[in-house]
């Protein structure tokens, strides 16, 4: 089992910035891409960053420039520092992580509880 606890949510006003942290619990599994989604109210949830194993950053375009996810593999660690922010950011951001398993090498994908990000105007 893979628990993703989510950090550092919060109200910021706009052009602030806030850092996301989702530290992951693995014990037999490896994790293959981690990142970040995020839920606007009765809006899907959408694909904002993530990273690999090997590095590969994938940034969605509306936060490219402003965002940065960076990745602690000792601390199995993924962060993302948004700066900049707008209203339009305002959702509940997800952790996702694609693992494989060490014991049967199935691969398993995890949610993270989520946090709350509000930027006023």
């Amino acid at each position: 089992q893979v628990q993703l606890v989510e950090s550092g949510g919060g109200l910021v006003q706009a052009g602030g910035s806030l850092r996301l942290s989702c530290a992951a619990s693995v014990s037999t599994f490896t994790i293959n891409v981690i990142g970040w989604y995020r839920e606007a109210p009765g809006k899907q949830r959408d694909l904002v960053a993530t990273i690999g194993s090997a590095g590969s950053i994938n940034y969605a375009d509306s936060v490219k420039g402003r965002f940065t996810i960076s990745r602690d593999n000792a601390k199995n660690t993924v962060y993302l520092k948004m700066n900049s922010l707008k209203p339009e950011d305002t959702a509940v951001y997800y952790c996702k992580a694609i693992v494989t398993s060490t014991t049967n090498w199935r691969t398993f994908q995890y949610w993270g509880q989520g946090t709350q990000v509000t930027v006023s105007s």
